[in-house]
């Protein structure tokens, strides 16, 4: 028999539904001072920071475009976007552990710039908690997973929902920008 579904007033800060039974498997992070974590099935790659090109006129959140493979991949400040900036490396030796985490946003292929990749967690279904509205780091964060290090505030790592990192609109300017990168690229490489 099927579940119902959720009605589409569900608060903001209410766990997603789990199944019973099984397993769920994040990609743990270090942002900004903080550690959160992501859906292991949300994660398409991960790669070490490759130089980014910053061509002008992007906006603050947009780190800049990495080249995957002659296409490039709009890169975003992952701490700027959940409003954790002022934390931040920019540069520095810390700068040289970053990593990428490419996700799909929406229809998008965008990378999240993270201080580091640490770990992949397992934990069992229905183990995900509400969290407080004051926690949900500009919206993006679902539910809150036990901490099995125990250093979070609460107990609770904050799961990120790639669904909710960016709006329709943001993702729309995000597609023109990534169009705009390459038809820049093309204009390099043509000859």
């Amino acid at each position: 028999m099927m579940e119902p579904a959720l009605p589409d007033s569900e608060p903001a800060n209410a766990p997603p539904p789990q199944a019973a039974g099984g397993t769920l498997h994040f990609l743990l992070l270090a942002l900004a001072g903080q550690r959160c974590a992501l859906p292991r099935a949300a994660v398409r790659e991960l790669l070490p920071l490759p130089l980014l090109s910053r061509p002008p006129g992007l906006p603050p959140v947009l780190a800049g475009f990495a080249n995957l493979g002659g296409e490039p991949l709009p890169v975003l400040h992952a701490a700027r976007l959940l409003g954790l900036a002022a934390l931040a490396p920019e540069q520095g030796q810390d700068a040289l552990y970053r990593h990428i985490v490419v996700l799909e946003l929406g229809g998008t292929r965008a990378g999240l710039l993270v201080d580091r990749v640490l770990d992949l967690l397992a934990a069992p279904a229905g183990s995900l908690r509400p969290v407080p509205p004051d926690r949900t780091l500009n919206g993006c964060v679902a539910a809150g997973l036990p901490d099995p290090g125990g250093t979070e505030a609460g107990g609770l790592l904050p799961v990120l929902d790639p669904a909710r990192l960016l709006l329709a609109e943001e993702r729309a300017v995000l597609q023109g920008l990534t169009e705009a990168a390459r038809a820049r690229a093309a204009e390099w490489t043509a000859g």
